[in-house]
């Protein structure tokens, strides 16, 4: 398999504080990696230097075995990775649909769908996240939180990125919503999308990932299948407060 993602001894200190502590590990393409860890661990300090958000102090980013460490977050978008955000972050002026048109800028080309024009691929792209017709007109400020999530990642897919950083995705989701988006993930997994995934909700983590990554104050601490990695020690100690 070829190596999508890799991190090498990452390093990001933060004045004296370190928030990223001699970080690797790899994704291989097509993977679905979650990345867990208590509040405070550093796992969005994480996605953000991927990104190019917060340059690393030291170590390796490489995607497709091409260092991206030095890159802007536009070209490193252009590449082929990509993110939602903790907190939404929508074009407030702009309707649902307009919000996903400017995801696609990074690409020219919309991977995803090829052969339809473009009012119907953001369309279709908004209904399969889970937006009614009735919703698509509408501003982020009518949004409910849920919305603005689907919001999030719909953006995410418009760029044609092939590795997609979910951060907190299922956030604020009803049952339901949650059942959507993870059968989203599930279809997106299965057609050969890689992702690295940031969730608190484990039980809607654990379908969705081949193995799991544990990390606390910045640092990994366990690494391997979900139920391994929920068994081990310094996870439950650190993690879910169990000794």
């Amino acid at each position: 398999m070829k190596t999508a993602l890799e991190i090498e001894n990452l390093v990001k200190r933060f004045g004296g504080l370190v928030a990223t502590d001699n970080l690797s590990f790899h994704i291989e393409q097509g993977q679905s990696v979650g990345l867990i860890g208590p509040n405070g661990a550093g796992k969005t300090t994480v996605f953000a230097q991927i990104m190019g958000e917060h340059l690393q102090t030291s170590g390796t980013i490489r995607l497709y075995g091409k260092d991206i460490g030095s890159d802007s977050t536009p070209e490193r978008i252009r590449k082929g990775v990509s993110r939602t955000y903790q907190v939404p972050r929508p074009f407030t002026d702009m309707t649902v649909l307009e919000n996903i048109r400017v995801g696609q800028m990074p690409n020219s080309i919309w991977q995803m769908i090829k052969s339809k024009p473009q009012y119907e691929k953001e369309v279709e792209l908004a209904l399969s996240v889970g937006f009614s017709k009735t919703d698509l007109h509408k501003p982020p400020g009518e949004l409910s939180m849920g919305d603005l999530r689907k919001l999030e990642m719909a953006r995410t897919i418009a760029t044609g990125s092939s590795v997609m950083l979910l951060d907190e995705v299922f956030a604020g989701l009803t049952v339901a919503e949650i059942a959507q988006i993870g059968a989203l993930i599930q279809q997106m997994h299965k057609d050969g999308m890689t992702f690295l995934i940031v969730s608190h909700d484990l039980k809607a983590l654990e379908p969705l990932v081949d193995s799991v990554i544990a990390i606390n104050y910045g640092a990994k601490i366990a690494e391997g299948n979900f139920n391994d990695v929920m068994d081990n020690d310094n996870v439950r100690s650190s993690y879910l407060g169990a000794a």
